[in-house]
């Protein structure tokens, strides 16, 4: 009697009405689109990148060249986002915890390379970093180039990463408590103890998803970064311009073995990034 009675709530739980009813046409409409927009381009391009059999995929893919421009945008990716999950964090303290002039304008700024063209953004950087440039000129006086190295990719990757950190992290320490962190400097704790006692374990979600956000921005960034990376074979090429490249040769199957295998990477270190915020909100919170 007890198991039919519970299979019963089970039931009524389950088919409950809702108080917003058109599940059933909302996931239609949802999985519709994602499998025209994602999976559908997905799958051509998986299939596309077999054309010339697995054999002909790994020898596109194993290269010294492709290796060398996946190492880079992977590599390069990977910093970026790290480097921009710290800047975002004291930007979006300082923008949110602090009263200072023109702070709706700095604000403002963050935004800025949403709406910049890639284009635009890598001629800028190649001319403020450039050899001749405001800056460039100065690092190369102190032995540091920028232009046409590695260093160049990361600058890149960073300007387009950062508003994506500040933008993640910004509303979560609008919402956290004040007091605690008052609480405990009244008590004595220092200012690092609060720090990564108080702060950071109540950001850790959030500072995940802004490394995910960065990394996923930087690792398919192209227009910003040709212009500064000076695309030299086995030292600042990008995969993304490996592909634009074999594209031109006319070599589709060569172009999207190199983007499947960017895309199946992707995948795992999202996958992966997913799986420890998961982790980090029921533990932490």
């Amino acid at each position: 009697m007890s198991k039919v009675s519970a299979s019963s709530r089970i039931n009524w739980f389950v088919l409950r009405p809702s108080a917003l009813p058109g599940f059933g046409l909302t996931l239609g409409i949802s999985l519709l689109f994602l499998s025209l927009l994602v999976l559908l381009p997905l799958s051509a391009l998986a299939f596309r990148a077999f054309d010339n059999g697995w054999e002909g995929f790994w020898l596109s893919v194993t290269t010294p060249r492709v290796l060398s421009a996946l190492r880079l945008s992977f590599g390069m990716s990977l910093t970026a986002a790290y480097i921009d999950m710290v800047l975002g964090v004291i930007i979006a303290w300082t923008l949110t915890r602090y009263t200072f002039p023109f702070r709706g304008f700095v604000d403002a700024l963050v935004d800025l390379p949403f709406a910049l063209p890639t284009a635009v953004a890598g001629i800028a950087l190649a001319y403020l970093y450039g050899p001749k440039g405001w800056i460039g000129q100065w690092l190369e006086w102190i032995g540091v180039k920028v232009s046409f190295t590695p260093l160049g990719v990361l600058i890149a990757m960073i300007f387009v990463g950062l508003p994506f950190t500040v933008r993640s992290v910004q509303p979560v320490i609008q919402d956290m408590d004040k007091e605690v962190e008052e609480s405990a400097a009244i008590m004595g704790a220092s200012w690092t103890r609060s720090l990564f006692q108080i702060v950071l374990p109540s950001l850790l979600p959030a500072l995940i998803t802004a490394f995910s956000l960065a990394f996923a921005r930087a690792v398919g960034e192209y227009g910003s970064i040709i212009f500064i990376a000076g695309n030299l074979p086995l030292k600042s090429e990008i995969a993304p311009l490996l592909i634009i490249s074999k594209l031109e040769q006319f070599d589709y199957a060569g172009s999207a073995a190199i983007a499947c295998t960017m895309l199946v990477i992707s995948f795992v270190i999202l996958t992966v990034l997913a799986l420890l915020q998961r982790f980090v909100t029921r533990h932490f919170r």
